[in-house]
């Protein structure tokens, strides 16, 4: 009897292990499909109401044939869409980094454009008046540096005190497979960065959005009524390749994997390859040591910088296009660089404490502190962090 017990117990267990292991296989091998897509759970709530949609260049509906932009595909839907909104880089995606966007009319459909990045980073009410829900569709990379975290959270607080909807349809992070990097100080928010999260923050636009409400991050805790279109078929371990570049200076799936890595040569007087074919793909500057660093590039005005840094200048640095997929932000490049630089003193700008979220890091590395050491500062709040963000989960980690 307790033989038979244990055979039927093992064989439980082999057969639950066939189970699980054919549930992940089906899964794996079943294509994903992007909030957008799913236009059956979205469409109904549009109806007879006013819309406007926060778009770029990525803002599509995949199809077998290719994709179509969702203003079209909603437009000929009878949707009525009343006004784009266009984030950094603008509504087709090829303005540079921190140029002013200009309102106007988008060419295609005819919709009016209004410019989220510049003097109006934050939608107000007579810009919102007459529309009825606000669509948040634009592709994010899974760091808190790029800006449209922050386009999603004006949008939202304004909307919450007009009592406008906002439905985010959700798309797949890059680096959503790891969390890294110090948490921020909030006496150091900024449009690069306005919430208490790590460099690498693992959560989708969806559930992002989620955490902001969650949280009461926005202005006197008021609540947005927001509605997520979660992706189909995802998790935070499936590898997702970005079909349309989501901005000009991440060209490819290396050079979004090392941004969050790279970025932070933002705040240097290194250069991280704007003006070239490999932007965020190496990095550089006239003031690096030659002994120490046997790469060179020169930087020359092409899309998405019409005025990179060093135009024209040859700069000494590395090439980092066929470096294996990082899962962690990479310390040693930074560290090596300052380690390296003719100057010191003049390695470091203020933009840089921005971009870290606090002023500690540009401290500890200064001080000579190694990336273990560094990263070790980071664990206990990377720990809470981790867990601030279960509840907002929309997908298996």
């Amino acid at each position: 009897m307790h033989l038979n017990f244990i055979k039927n117990t093992v064989l439980l267990f082999v057969l639950t292990l066939l189970l699980c292991r054919n549930q992940l296989n089906t899964h794996a091998q079943t294509p994903l499909s992007v909030g957008a897509q799913q236009t059956e759970h979205y469409l109904p709530i549009l109806k007879n109401k006013n819309i406007g949609i926060v778009a770029n260049q990525t803002t599509v509906i995949f199809k077998e044939e290719g994709y179509t932009h969702l203003v079209d595909s909603l437009l000929s839907l009878n949707i009525a869409v009343k006004k784009v909104f266009a984030p950094e880089h603008g509504f087709r995606g090829t303005a540079d980094a921190g140029e002013t966007i200009k309102d106007g009319i988008d060419s295609g459909s005819g919709v009016p454009i209004v410019s989220l990045y510049g003097a109006n980073k934050k939608p107000n009410a007579k810009i919102l008046e007459g529309l009825d829900l606000i669509i948040f569709d634009v592709q994010d990379v899974g760091a808190r540096f790029y800006t449209f975290l922050s386009t999603l959270h004006y949008t939202m607080e304004t909307c919450a005190n007009l009592g406008i909807t906002v439905v985010v349809l959700d798309r797949p992070n890059p680096n959503g497979h790891y969390v890294d990097g110090p948490i921020l100080d909030l006496n150091f928010s900024s449009f690069v960065g306005m919430h208490p999260v790590p460099i690498v923050h693992g959560m989708t636009v969806g559930e992002y959005a989620k955490m902001i409400n969650g949280e009461g991050w926005l202005s006197k805790g008021v609540q947005c009524d927001l509605k997520v279109i979660p992706v189909k078929n995802y998790t935070h371990q499936t590898a997702y390749e970005l079909p349309i570049k989501p901005s000009p200076n991440l060209p490819n799936a290396t050079a979004i994997n090392l941004y969050p890595s790279l970025c932070l040569f933002e705040g240097t007087n290194v250069s991280m390859g704007r003006g070239t074919e490999l932007q965020f793909q190496i990095f550089g500057s006239p003031f690096l040591k030659s002994v120490d660093y046997s790469y060179e590039f020169t930087p020359k005005p092409n899309v998405g910088a019409k005025y990179p840094v060093y135009e024209n200048k040859i700069c000494t640095g590395l090439n980092l296009k066929n470096y294996s997929n990082l899962s962690q932000i990479e310390l040693k490049w930074l560290l090596d660089a300052f380690q390296n630089t003719e100057n010191k003193a003049e390695f470091f700008n203020p933009f840089f404490t921005k971009l870290a979220g606090q002023k500690l890091l540009q401290k500890q590395i200064e001080m000579g502190m190694n990336s273990d050491q560094i990263r070790d500062s980071w664990k206990t709040d990377l720990e809470r962090y981790k867990l601030l963000r279960v509840p907002y989960l929309l997908y298996p980690l």
